[in-house]
């Protein structure tokens, strides 16, 4: 890998796992698509969807990774809901990924575009008086939480994509979890989540550990300074990102089906 090369693909494990420390999601929803498109327009090698999909389904472990940690001492990770959500949505994938081949591509990709629209319109959902909620106050109904993350798990599944940017508007107009909270939180989720999709890409040989490895590194460094961002943000001002991020996933997966 030539140095030009390694740069670029620093600055976009940088860009992503920003967002991803910043707004609670995985990033791959940035990376994926920077990562498919950027380095062939700048004259570098392509990578093809496998190979993209292996760097960032690694990727997202150690972006999760390093945001829980920067999280760790903040108070802001309900673990009961990390652990009924981040199983559902494991189990749910695992079902779904198995499942994959008795669905035709057509159907498994609306069904997910579907639930993505559904996410963007659940951002812009007035959210009074979540934010004031005191931390040891939040309670949640556990069955509604582990349904929708099973449900969501099992879309990703079977599309082979992340569904932790369904999973925020979930947790924030259904669950009715304060933003900073639900921003920990689904990183920790998301974490769990990644465990099963990275650890079935390297064990298929799908990974290209070069340029793995420098956005493992990107990931490392840009997550932890997303988190401290994040604390500094606004709320309104971070669920309006959140929204516009959903929105553009939404669109693009749409734009794919047809």
């Amino acid at each position: 890998m030539s140095i030009s090369f390694i740069i670029t693909i620093f600055l976009i494990g940088f860009v992503g796992s920003f967002l991803s420390g910043m707004m609670g999601i995985g990033g791959a929803i940035v990376k994926y698509p920077m990562l498919l498109f950027i380095p062939a327009l700048l004259g570098f090698t392509a990578f093809s969807p496998h190979d993209v999909s292996g760097i960032t389904a690694v990727e997202v472990f150690f972006a999760s990774l390093s945001g829980v940690l920067a999280y760790r001492k903040s108070n802001l990770i309900v673990k009961p809901l990390v652990l009924y959500m981040g199983i559902s949505v494991l189990v749910g994938s695992v079902i779904g990924g198995a499942g994959s081949s008795l669905l035709s591509e057509s159907t498994v990709n609306i069904v997910y575009g579907v639930l993505a629209v559904m996410a963007a319109i659940m951002m812009f959902i007035p959210k009074k008086g979540l934010d004031d909620m005191p931390i040891d106050e939040i309670t949640f109904n556990r069955y509604v939480a582990s349904g929708a993350a099973f449900i969501v798990g099992l879309a990703a599944g079977i599309v082979g994509a992340g569904g932790a940017f369904i999973l925020v508007p979930v947790m924030l107009v259904i669950l009715k979890i304060p933003t900073r909270v639900t921003i920990a939180t689904s990183l920790a989720i998301t974490l769990l989540s990644s465990v099963g999709s990275a650890t079935g890409k390297i064990f298929t040989g799908q990974v290209p550990y070069g340029p793995a490895l420098v956005m493992i590194v990107a990931s490392i460094i840009a997550a932890p300074i997303g988190v401290k961002a994040s604390r500094r943000v606004n709320t309104k001002v971070l669920q309006g990102i959140l929204a516009v991020l959903i929105m553009a996933s939404a669109v693009k997966i749409w734009w794919d089906i047809f």
